[in-house]
């Protein structure tokens, strides 16, 4: 059956080295983010590199058909069914975590010596510790983020979308409605807040509530609605339980904040950036910011659909750099803060964002820490200006301009 995919190449390039071994692939990220589309377009890709189709093996346990499929000996024998010779064969399996014990079947076959496996499924399942227990050392992980400003672009030319001549006009729209590639088939913004609406509501009945047993349904949506609008400011364990406290008059235990915290996290909706001493080059423990997978988790859920720049473009920018395999990390500089300090093969990278550096007073904050820093690793300046300062050796960059081009630091 002919199907038209747009390739998400970022993540091809990831996972093209790791073709033709034994280590189990598992792709992971918030659903709806393109996990299926992309074990489609990895099919693709090692069908025009020359692998016979008979050697492809593709099962997705969600289609009408293999619903039934819920043992290990079931799941068994529906992949015994696709194999028609002793060829090498390359299996993948989409919603994995349909079958219950899949991982003594799929730790069979990669102890067969004659596959490559690919596997996608429910994130709280995958990452709470369960598969790396089970097949420790068997697997990599490729972690997918929704269609970063670059993508949405394209994959709107790939649909025959229009595009507006003002680019910062969809990068407004992009913040707006995020980068859940359906969503771009919806053209009414109504209709497009409906749907990512939606995937956030079966996010948290399949991928949290479903998987994770919360004794308090109403604090832990109060502790995620509070994160998810509070993504991009300082927080801590402590801090949390004290604003809950004073606020809310809910007493709620570090260790239940930090249970609730991780849930979020290992569904994919929000990334922890930890704190980092510039001087002493080590991670700082307690504070840390959290960053949304996806800015229409933000604006499905609030009426007020105003743009605070300031987190909005750190929110770009993290997601951005994290799919290019940067650790990303803020920065303590003494007093001050460097947005983000990136690092890949031990060299690092300094991060300021701002919308704008047009006010001189802005302007000298943002440069300011910059100032503190005694290395000679490179320093960007990220904003939306059109007009670009050259100062002190720091490359200022235009955010839109940047993500298009798909430059690194």
């Amino acid at each position: 059956m002919n199907r038209k995919i747009y390739t998400r190449q970022y993540y091809i390039d990831k996972i093209r080295g790791f073709y033709h071994t034994d280590l189990i692939k598992v792709i992971t990220g918030i659903r709806r983010c393109g996990k299926s589309c992309f074990l489609l377009s990895v099919m693709d890709d090692l069908k025009a590199s020359g692998i016979d189709e008979k050697d492809i093996l593709y099962l997705n346990l969600d289609k009408r058909g293999y619903r039934q499929i819920k043992t290990p000996d079931a799941l068994e024998k529906a992949i015994e069914a696709l194999i028609t010779d002793d060829h090498f064969k390359y299996l993948f399996i989409d919603e994995v975590q349909n079958v219950i014990g899949f991982e003594e079947v799929i730790n069979g076959f990669r102890e067969d010596g004659n596959f490559s496996i690919f596997i996608t499924g429910s994130n709280s399942y995958l990452l709470s510790g369960e598969l790396s227990t089970k097949l420790t050392g068997r697997y990599i992980e490729i972690e997918m983020f929704p269609l970063n400003f670059r993508e949405y672009l394209e994959m709107k030319a790939f649909w025959g979308k229009q595009i507006k001549d003002n680019k910062v006009e969809e990068f407004n729209e992009y913040i707006r409605f995020g980068g859940f590639p359906k969503a771009l088939e919806f053209d009414d913004p109504i209709d497009k807040d409906k749907y990512i609406s939606e995937v956030i509501s079966q996010i948290l009945d399949k991928d949290v509530i479903k998987h994770r047993k919360i004794r308090n349904r109403n604090v832990f949506d109060k502790v995620m609605t509070y994160v998810i609008n509070n993504f991009g400011a300082t927080m801590s364990l402590s801090g949390l339980a004290e604003y809950f406290e004073k606020n809310e008059h809910i007493h709620i235990r570090t260790e239940t904040l930090n249970n609730y915290l991780q849930i979020l996290e290992n569904a994919k909706i929000i990334y922890k950036c930890p704190r980092f001493d510039v001087k002493s080059k080590k991670s700082l423990r307690g504070e840390q910011k959290y960053y949304l997978a996806d800015l229409g988790i933000y604006f499905s859920r609030n009426v007020d659909a105003r743009i605070n720049y300031g987190p909005v473009l750190e929110n770009i920018v993290y997601t951005y750099l994290s799919a290019k395999n940067y650790k990303i990390s803020v920065g303590r500089i003494g007093k001050l803060e460097c947005d983000f300090i990136t690092r890949v093969k031990d060299e690092y990278r300094y991060v300021q964002v701002a919308m704008t550096i047009m006010n001189p007073e802005t302007e000298e904050r943002e440069y300011k820490p910059f100032g503190m820093i005694r290395d000679n690793y490179p320093k960007y300046l990220l904003t939306i200006d059109a007009l670009l300062q050259k100062r002190d050796g720091v490359l200022h960059k235009n955010i839109i301009e940047f993500i298009s081009a798909d430059e690194d630091l």
